[in-house]
């Protein structure tokens, strides 16, 4: 008889104190956030960048990841809902749950290209290129929230690693969160040892188009040990989550193919600023 491992986490971090509603998905969402910025700010140190931007590039993020996640659940996964007049307010109701992680990129992508604008030093590419290392541990972060939380499930299986996730239907399931995670958090290693030894001389596009291949690629694999999250993907030989991946890893092998051609160059490194990055007393 196969030893399934029991799953019964509360997904509030103190139950017992009803005024504090903390939760493990929120936290490890912030915590994301917050590793993203030391890294990102390490980054603008090597590479003579104000590393005050890192903080700059913060709010961007999480204003385009809630924005863009939302909106992409929201249109992707259930517009039949949304759009009408008895549910549309939901929309904004994020805290009820209903994020896409498709939705997330796009919002990163456009955020980043306004942030690139303000600051000329800072091509799109080029920040591209570095915030994919920390967005890659985030989702680390966010899928294991997920597995706390007892949501994006896995199909019923009959495997020794299988999660009995007691608070949803005590089914032996893949525990798909958990291999997400994982896979997420193997990208982030790949990603950041690429950018360790290249560096600033890193072609432009590169780093962004690898973790499009990877990130969405391994998406589209560990969509088919997924329950499918709404009714109409039923009977799809493809489920939304893999039909969104497709046109994100085309798009990736483009920025790879273009990283090798001249247009690609990196930025010129700036010269050495003794006053970039001191602390202000």
């Amino acid at each position: 008889m196969l030893a399934f491992i029991t799953w019964d986490v509360n997904p509030e971090i103190f139950p017992s104190i009803s005024w504090l509603p903390v939760r493990w998905y929120g936290l490890l969402f912030s915590l994301g956030f917050l590793i993203g910025t030391y890294i990102m700010a390490k980054i603008f140190v090597r590479e003579n960048r104000p590393e005050s931007d890192a903080d700059a590039i913060l709010l961007y993020m999480v204003v385009a990841t809630v924005i863009g996640a939302r909106l992409g659940h929201v249109v992707f996964y259930q517009p039949d809902y949304y759009f009408t007049p008895a549910h549309f307010i939901e929309i904004f109701q994020v805290w009820k749950g209903g994020l896409a992680s498709h939705g997330g990129a796009i919002g990163i992508i456009i955020a980043l290209y306004y942030y690139a604008k303000k600051r000329p030093d800072q091509p799109w590419l080029w920040i591209l290129d570095r915030i994919v290392i920390p967005v890659a541990l985030a989702g680390c972060f966010i899928r294991f929230g997920n597995l706390m939380n007892s949501e994006i499930v896995g199909k019923p299986a009959e495997v020794a690693w299988a999660f009995i996730f007691t608070r949803l239907d005590n089914i032996p399931r893949h525990p798909a969160q958990l291999y997400e995670s994982l896979t997420y958090l193997g990208i982030f290693f790949i990603l950041g040892g690429i950018y360790k030894k290249q560096g600033p001389a890193l072609p432009q596009g590169r780093l962004f188009g690898l973790f499009l291949v990877l990130v969405f690629g391994m998406r589209f694999v560990w969509e088919f040990f997924k329950e499918n999250q709404v009714g109409f993907e039923q009977g799809m030989e493809f489920n939304m989550g893999q039909l969104l991946s497709i046109p994100a890893v085309l798009g990736g092998l483009y920025f790879i193919w273009r990283s090798t051609t001249p247009a690609a160059a990196p930025p010129p490194f700036p010269e050495k600023n003794p006053n970039l990055n001191k602390d202000k007393k």
